[in-house]
């Protein structure tokens, strides 16, 4: 963008119109209206670009790589009890290495920055039997399943033919008073 207002810059020296030049550079005839009245007040440094927004961060790139070799170790060669990553163990893990402390909220902002994801782990009971539940899917699982083809043909609308609700009801609609029999 910097380069394009520089061309613009130029273009204006030369003696070109504001008309040419947004036609030229592919702007609006707005951009090179304002292009113009910067580079009249004040030159060529009026069209340089305005920096970066917002603070700088807070660790540096290398500060950054070291940090995400230190997540590709694990958790436990840090000295966690188990292997997940949490976002109180990273912003613990970051102070350590490079004594900036973060909130546990913010390092997400960080994990991200690095392409990390959330993962959660799956859930599994302490007791569960591998053994036990693949014999129950061979024998027990082909007697409880239900088939396709097991029940009766039936439809739960109230408009085919072959619906299970008894005609005499449906026909009056759902708020129908019955008579008593």
């Amino acid at each position: 963008m910097e380069a394009r207002r520089y061309e613009a810059a130029r273009l204006f020296a030369r003696g070109e119109s504001q008309a040419i030049v947004a036609r030229t550079l592919g702007a609006t005839r707005a951009a090179a209206h304002r292009w113009y009245h910067a580079w009249q007040d004040e030159g060529r440094t009026a069209l340089k670009a305005a920096g970066r927004a917002g603070r700088k961060p807070r660790l540096e790139a290398p500060q950054l790589a070291r940090v995400e070799a230190a997540l590709l170790q694990g958790p436990r060669a840090h000295g966690f009890a188990t292997e997940l990553w949490t976002l109180p163990r990273v912003a613990m893990l970051i102070e350590r290495l490079t004594r900036v402390r973060y909130h546990p909220g913010h390092v997400w902002y960080i994990l991200r920055r690095l392409g990390w994801s959330l993962q959660r782990p799956t859930r599994q009971a302490r007791e569960r039997d591998e053994q036990a539940i693949a014999e129950w899917k061979r024998r027990r699982w082909p007697q409880v399943k239900k088939t396709p083809g097991a029940a009766a043909p039936g439809s739960s609308s109230k408009t085919k033919a072959a619906s299970r609700i008894d005609r005499s009801s449906a026909a009056r609609g759902p708020r129908a008073v019955t008579r008593p029999s």
